[in-house]
């Protein structure tokens, strides 16, 4: 047991050994801790077996060197031989050097600057090289810079191009080429603020020029109408040519006897004056400039948006109107040519640029304008109170309308909102129309026309159509039974209806629709303005009865002349009144109106006076008896009557129908008058403050009442039959014959039959008349008690009384 384990102990060292020969030294360490690890004496066993391997070696070493010791001393000596050989060589060499020094050294010198020479002229001919690449750059450069100092941004722009994607990639080592790359970008956004400030100059420049292209577009748009007008003219007289248009605007046309002659319509000077586009009047350059720039630089779609964006700013402040724009036409006219100036402006750069603006966004422009345009018109139309600044606000519009619509734009609502103006225009002339009809009547004396001589009824009859074949026939001088202010009214109807159709003009619409709007205009003027100065001029306190009557016959030969007035409408209009549709004039009864008015007021004015002369009655009514003559007041009022009823032969009385119509008027307004004087007698009769009434009082009152009656049968208007007028006054009669003959048995034996001698006896009435008389007989003689037949009455009285108040009683049951 104890021999194998030195055995392995052997054999382990020796591979341990084996190992440290083998191994680097560094390694060795893990090999020798193997050996403390093992045995605890087995360190020394092989401290003993490396002491045994080391001299083992030893022995080697001095074998090997024995054994080559006598070749190394053969070697030495050999090398001692040779050192003295090496030093003589050495010597020999160093002074060959040094001889070949010498002889090389003007060689060396010659050969360094031959070099030099060759690296000299090889740098050069690359500098010259690299020269010629560089020079078009700088060249390109240079170009650059001259075309950005001549403001010519659109060439710089593709200089710049050519540089970056050319030249500078050939060269792009060198610094400067660097520096120019860096500095290009900068130099763009120059160019692009550059190009922008000169489009705001642009923008700001169209602004203050629009009114100017906007007046010069409308003025050869009113030009181009007038000349379309003139052809038309022509061409319907049979005497149109073909018109010849020159170069510079001005238009010729060749007259039958072959001279070329001028059409324009204008001054001298405005005629020879070329025609001004708005290219002409505004330098579009800078937006096509800038248009390009932008493009180039890959930025077309900013500018744009940009350019849109600043124009509807600037389209907005066109579309505010001034404040005081009503008041004058300039101030329309302004506002016109600044909108017709920007629409110009924008159809110019919509047609010389391709997208800058599109016909949608024209369009959308224009729609919110015309909006704006309308609200604004429609508004300060409103404040306009003078015909003519309407009509030649019509005219503006009517122009502006052309204007545009040459330029494409539709303008269909403008020509729809002409006809609120045209409401607004006739309501102007409404007003305009009355202040001439009131002028006419408070200037007309209401007295018949005086014509002296032949000349004066044919002037007239020429300013209206007046026809009275009895009244021609009679010697001058004579009298036209209207007063002045017919003929006026009627040449004024005519005015309105010229100043009317003057609106129409260039509306393009249809005569029938013209004729229309006549129409519809004139029977505004007749059933509302001329009405109402009619009926106010009636309602007048100053207007008497001769007025009055003045007016009717007015009316009447009014009436009559309205079919020359429909015949006048039509010689204009060309449109035949038998036409469907056709509007009719409404003057017959407008004046009919007026007629019956003034016949109302005839009566009411007729009982007004008779209500005055009733308030100057003063009655004693207590008297004990009458003066035998009527009162004073009473015939002043008959007399009064008797002259206002011969106003009325003057009516109209030329024909049948005026006749009767003059004589009713005038048995009417006698009628009502006699009624009026009955009904006031009797309320005079019967007033309650009218405690009591004598005898006396009861026969001078029937003294004015027989006054009355006897007026009335005078005939004091002839056509009443037999004792018609009578009639007026026959409850008064009644009612004092019942008092003055005393004859109550036959009243009350009669009461409700209808052949009563006192029919028109009320029992009301006879009792308060009667009660009155009774107060008055026990005032006046207190000693009628002691008198038999006083006696007798006053128990008759209080009878009657009786019976009175019993039929009042059953009526009132």
């Amino acid at each position: 047991m104890a021999e194998n384990e030195t055995l392995e102990c052997i054999t382990e060292h020796e591979r341990i050994l084996q190992e440290i020969e083998s191994t680097d030294t560094a390694c060795v360490g893990p090999t020798l801790r193997s050996i403390y690890d093992d045995q605890p004496n087995a360190h020394k066993r092989f401290m003993e077996k490396l002491d045994a391997r080391i001299r083992n070696h030893d022995r080697e070493i001095e074998k090997m060197c024995n054994f080559h010791h006598q070749g190394f001393v053969d070697a030495i000596t050999e090398l001692l031989k040779v050192r003295a050989d090496a030093e003589k060589l050495m010597g020999q060499v160093t002074d060959t050097n040094r001889r070949l020094q010498e002889a090389g050294r003007e060689v060396t010198a010659q050969t360094e600057e031959v070099i030099r020479c060759r690296i000299q002229q090889r740098n050069m001919a690359t500098t010259v090289e690299k020269l010629q690449l560089c020079i078009p750059v700088l060249e390109m450069y240079s170009k650059l810079k001259e075309q950005l100092e001549s403001k010519r941004y659109y060439a710089a722009l593709k200089t710049m191009e050519q540089l970056e994607k050319v030249y500078i990639p050939r060269v792009s080592q060198y610094r400067f080429c660097q520096i120019m790359a860096e500095n290009l970008p900068r130099l763009r956004e120059e160019i692009k603020e550059i190009s922008m400030s000169d489009l705001k100059d642009f923008l700001e420049s169209i602004r203050k020029h629009s009114d100017k292209v906007g007046e010069t577009a409308m003025r050869q748009a009113q030009q181009h109408r007038t000349f379309n007008s003139a052809v038309a003219k022509q061409a319907s007289m049979g005497h149109y040519t073909k018109p010849v248009y020159s170069l510079n605007g001005r238009t010729h046309t060749h007259t039958p006897n072959g001279l070329l002659m001028d059409d324009d319509t204008g001054d001298e000077e405005e005629a020879d004056e070329e025609i001004l586009t708005a290219q002409d009047l505004v330098d579009f350059s800078p937006v096509y400039r800038c248009l390009h720039i932008y493009t180039v630089l890959g930025d077309r779609e900013t500018f744009e948006n940009y350019y849109r964006k600043q124009r509807k700013k600037q389209a907005r402040l066109v579309l505010q109107p001034q404040a005081n724009m009503h008041e004058t036409v300039e101030g329309y006219r302004k506002y016109f040519n600044q909108i017709v100036g920007f629409f110009v402006v924008e159809d110019h750069i919509l047609h010389a640029t391709r997208g800058l603006v599109t016909r949608a966004f024209t369009d959308e422009l224009w729609n919110m304008a015309l909006s704006k345009i309308i609200a604004v018109l429609r508004t300060h139309s409103s404040y306009c109170d003078d015909p003519d600044l309407v009509l030649e606000l019509k005219n503006l519009i009517v122009i502006f309308a052309d204007t545009l619509q040459g330029y494409g734009f539709p303008v269909n609502r403008l020509f729809d909102l002409l006809f609120e103006v045209r409401d607004q225009y006739n309501e102007t002339l409404l007003k305009k129309w009355a202040l001439v009809f009131r002028e006419i009547f408070e200037l007309d004396n209401y007295s018949p026309i005086p014509v002296d001589t032949e000349e004066e009824y044919k002037l007239v009859v020429s300013r209206f159509p007046f026809h009275d074949a009895e009244i021609e026939k009679q010697d001058f001088p004579k009298k036209l039974p209207m007063s002045q202010s017919v003929p006026q009214i009627y040449t004024q109807v005519k005015e309105f209806i010229y100043a009317s159709l003057k609106f129409s003009e260039s509306l393009h619409r249809s005569s029938t629709e013209i004729d229309d709007m006549l129409r519809k205009s004139t029977n505004l003027l007749l059933t509302r303005t001329l009405s109402s100065c009619l009926q106010n001029l009636i309602k007048k306190p100053h207007i008497g009865l001769t007025e009055l009557v003045q007016i009717i016959i007015n009316t009447t030969h009014l009436e009559q002349a309205c079919r020359y007035l429909e015949e006048f409408i039509t010689n204009i209009t060309n449109v035949s009144p038998e036409t469907v549709h056709t509007t009719r004039l409404y003057g017959l009864s407008t004046f009919k109106d007026a007629r019956h008015a003034a016949e109302g007021e005839i009566y009411t004015k007729l009982n007004q006076k008779i209500d005055e002369f009733i308030q100057l009655a003063d009655y004693e009514w207590g008297m004990a008896e009458s003066d035998g003559r009527a009162s004073g007041y009473l015939m002043d009022l008959i007399n009064f009557l008797r002259s206002t009823f011969q106003v009325f032969t003057h009516l109209p009385n030329n024909n049948n129908d005026h006749a009767s119509m003059s004589g009713k008027v005038a048995q009417t307004a006698c009628m009502s008058a006699c009624k009026h004087l009955s009904t006031s007698l009797m309320q005079m009769l019967l007033d309650t403050e009218l405690k009591q009434i004598s005898m006396g009082a009861i026969q001078q009152f029937n003294l004015d009442v027989i006054q009355c009656e006897l007026f009335a049968s005078s005939e004091p208007v002839p056509g009443f039959q037999g004792d018609t007028l009578q009639l007026a006054f026959i409850d008064l009669r009644q009612l004092l014959d019942l008092f003055m003959v005393w004859d109550w048995s036959t009243y009350l034996a009669d009461y409700g039959q209808p052949t009563s001698k006192y029919l028109r006896v009320n029992p009301a009435t006879a009792l308060a008349l009667l009660e009155k008389m009774k107060d008055t007989s026990k005032k006046n003689n207190i000693f009628s008690q002691f008198r038999k037949n006083d006696r007798d009455k006053q128990k008759l009285i209080e009878t009657v009384v009786k019976q009175l108040r019993s039929l009042v009683n059953g009526m009132s049951s």
